[in-house]
């Protein structure tokens, strides 16, 4: 059980929040009246208490709200809290839907005291009940919901695509496969050929977004700019031979060429990375493979089901 230490909002990006004894948080949108409230997965920032503490006590000036955070709690660690975690504030819901960020632009603690602790230590969460909440009012954490969806992210790597040469069938054909099955696809990327571009994002949606699995297709070839699955090997903890064996298999059924495809698959912490080759008929093809097989596994490593 943790505490609503500060309430705080600000009109514009990139700015110090500024404080209030009271907030209405309106469903899948966010605080009213604050700039990062929307129809997107960080409608609400939080940061515990102790981690403002222990920054002040480095020798930094800094108020509530100067990180850009929402809700300063005390009593919690948040950032040990998995994704689907659930915070209760009187009838208030809120999901927790990422762990830390990427800073791209720096916000204006930053430019002041040179660092800031929101990308590391801040979390992100989505109103599922709305209503209002008050300094001193207590949290809850709920565990998150054993039978909730499966999640996914989706990664095309490909120049032509990301320059906007061609549209992104391969992308589109694995979302609409995902989504019929059930998952809950998160978010889809398209990047270039670019081997740290790819493990920079698988790792932040392993690490940040938590998200059961990952699907990348695209870059699996012999051309030299195909390093998706150099990417993928770089980043997993364990790799998961018998998915890539299976597709391989498959493939050989169909085409004699499927030899030349070079797809793994690997595990990073909780999530399963998969990768697909580039073309349509080839994800397809993989996804019919990989969808009846997948959920039990992807239960395993989420902790819901036994090996």
């Amino acid at each position: 059980m943790g505490r609503i230490e500060a309430i705080c909002i600000s009109k514009r990006r990139g700015t110090a929040k500024y404080q209030r004894k009271e907030a209405m948080l309106q469903e899948n949108w966010g605080i009213v009246g604050d700039a990062h409230a929307g129809i997107w997965h960080r409608q609400v920032s939080l940061l515990a208490k102790e981690k403002i503490e222990a920054f002040r006590k480095a020798g930094a000036t800094v108020a509530y709200g100067a990180f850009g955070e929402n809700l300063v709690v005390s009593g919690i660690d948040l950032r040990m809290l998995p994704i689907g975690s659930r915070l209760q504030i009187g009838d208030v819901i809120l999901l927790l839907t990422q762990i830390g960020k990427e800073c791209h632009d720096h916000c204006a603690i930053f430019y002041e005291v040179g660092t800031c602790i929101m990308p590391k230590e801040g979390v992100f969460a989505k109103v599922v009940k709305g209503g209002r909440v008050q300094v001193g009012e207590t949290i809850a954490v709920l565990p998150p919901d054993r039978e909730r969806p499966l999640t996914a992210a989706v990664v095309t790597l490909s120049d032509r695509a990301a320059a906007g040469v061609y549209e992104d069938q391969s992308g589109e054909c694995i979302v609409d496969m995902l989504k019929q099955a059930g998952y809950a696809v998160e978010e889809r990327k398209l990047l270039p050929d670019h081997r740290q571009r790819l493990q920079q994002e698988l790792i932040r949606l392993t690490d940040q977004r938590q998200v059961d699995l990952i699907v990348t297709t695209g870059g699996t070839g012999f051309s030299e700019k195909d390093v998706t699955p150099e990417a993928t090997e770089a980043v997993c903890d364990r790799m998961a031979p018998g998915i890539a064996a299976a597709l391989l298999m498959k493939g050989l059924e169909i085409t004699p060429r499927a030899m030349l495809s070079r797809q793994t698959a690997g595990i990073r912490k909780k999530t399963l990375i998969v990768n697909l080759p580039g073309s349509p008929k080839a994800c397809r093809e993989g996804m019919e493979i990989l969808l009846p097989a997948l959920e039990h596994g992807l239960r395993i490593l989420r902790g819901t089901e036994d090996g």
